[in-house]
């Protein structure tokens, strides 16, 4: 990891000068993009995979599968009857670890439900709150399987009284899709589940096809392609936000325990080469403690290879307080924040701009990942300053309701006659003059 010292520095370092959606693109990557679609712009490639989805539906899935994944499918979707079977091979300790985290997902945006499902009527205006009809979720796979994002993406949804839920996630090349990722979604009421993945699923729950619904919202991480995908389908749908590699960043003081900070700091590296580990401190000791520990504990993981390459972009950040720590958080607005400090809540009072929130040295981001409550599905790359984690109001939308009796009229009619003649809207001022008995 790279220190770096003093406040103005640590700001030039952690500035973010890229769209939350752009990734590194590889020479290797180039080179299969040019193979398979004749560019090496990553957009461009699913732009044609997008069309072509619209365009050619269920055959055009079938043909992407087997020339990106080279996985030969005869169906897309997933039979109900699979997923008893699933959880069968998935075992005991892990469907009861699933449980235990969607048991607690589920109190929690329950409770956010009861706090904010109220509907408005005040002086002949109001509000109605209705859930989405149905919506997609996608959850990464292929070579690894995520059982904690089906819960995750569902389960709020649920909450939220969406009708229908329909699961994408790419299967493994035999074309299946792995035990635990469908006994999670059993667990979490998921309506329809399909082996699709990359840019091609997003393409699928955007448009339909003749296997695949069209849905109202898209939401869950994914890489480039699924992320390219959903923006470049805003529009035909909704989309969550635009999730890019995971990010962490811890603020400690000289209370913090070194051995934990390494762990959380090795923990958010193993994701991806491209995941962001930063610390933030007011202490040199425990800067240097920090960087023992991570020679140490990387010893023997089996993912150390890609912890490499993530702490090779990784900061540690020497300041000479802990208000230009969480300034330099403010700024940088993190997927992930956490406090390891005296008086965290202090401290708490002061961020504005974070996905979530970690307080304490108990507080270890991989509880947020699995069965502390709150939805994993966090804002990344910036977005953090405007986007907020995945909830129950990702899954619902407001109506407006304008009642208007005669006094009513009387009392707003003429305002709103004279604003539409003063815009040029002759037919709007004479709908409310003839109501008046003007017209």
């Amino acid at each position: 990891m790279r220190k770096i010292e003093g406040f103005d520095a640590a700001r030039k370092a952690l500035s973010r000068l890229v769209p939350a959606e752009s990734y590194p693109v590889s020479e290797t990557l180039k080179r299969k993009l040019k193979e398979m679609f004749d560019t090496v712009d990553p957009e461009q490639a699913v732009k044609f995979i997008i069309d072509e989805v619209r365009q050619r539906g269920d055959t055009a899935i079938f043909n992407l599968m087997a020339k990106i994944d080279d996985i030969k499918l005869t169906s897309l979707e997933v039979p109900r009857d699979e997923l008893p079977i699933a959880s069968k091979e998935a075992g005991g300790e892990l469907i009861s670890a699933l449980k235990l985290a969607a048991e607690r997902i589920n109190a929690f945006h329950t409770a956010q439900k009861s706090n904010i499902w109220h509907e408005l009527s005040r002086g002949g205006v109001g509000q109605l709150l209705r859930p989405l009809e149905r919506v997609g979720i996608y959850v990464p796979g292929g070579t690894a399987s995520y059982p904690s994002t089906v819960l995750m993406t569902a389960l709020p949804a649920k909450v939220a009284g969406v009708q229908e839920v329909i699961l994408v996630t790419p299967p493994g090349k035999d074309g299946a899709v792995p035990p635990a990722t469908l006994a999670a979604a059993d667990i979490a009421g998921v309506d329809r589940i399909f082996r699709i993945g990359g840019a091609q699923a997003i393409a699928a729950l955007a448009y339909g096809t003749e296997s695949v619904p069209k849905v109202d919202k898209v939401c869950g991480p994914g890489n480039i392609f699924v992320v390219l995908a959903k923006k470049l389908v805003y529009g035909a749908v909704a989309i969550d936000g635009l999730q890019g590699p995971s990010e962490v960043m811890i603020i400690a003081d000289d209370t913090a325990n070194a051995g934990y900070c390494a762990a959380d700091l090795l923990a958010q590296a193993e994701h991806d080469p491209l995941a962001s580990a930063i610390m933030v401190t007011t202490s040199h000791a425990l800067a240097e403690e920090i960087e023992l520990e991570l020679k140490k504990q990387i010893t023997g993981l089996s993912r150390q290879l890609v912890i490499d390459q993530s702490l090779n972009r990784g900061v540690i950040a020497l300041v000479d307080s802990l208000d230009e720590a969480v300034g330099l958080a403010n700024l940088y607005a993190p997927e992930h924040l956490s406090l390891i400090v005296k008086n965290a809540d202090t401290l708490l009072k002061k961020v504005t701009n974070a996905g979530c929130v970690l307080i304490g040295d108990a507080a270890t981001v991989v509880l947020g990942d699995y069965v502390a409550g709150p939805s994993h599905v966090l804002p990344t790359g910036g977005t953090a300053r405007f986007g907020s984690p995945l909830n129950i109001t990702d899954f619902i939308k407001f109506i407006n309701t304008i009642a208007i009796d005669k006094a009513g009229m009387e009392k707003l009619g003429q305002a709103a006659a004279s604003l539409a003649r003063a815009e040029g809207l002759d037919a709007h001022a004479l709908a409310v003059e003839k109501r008046l008995g003007q017209g």
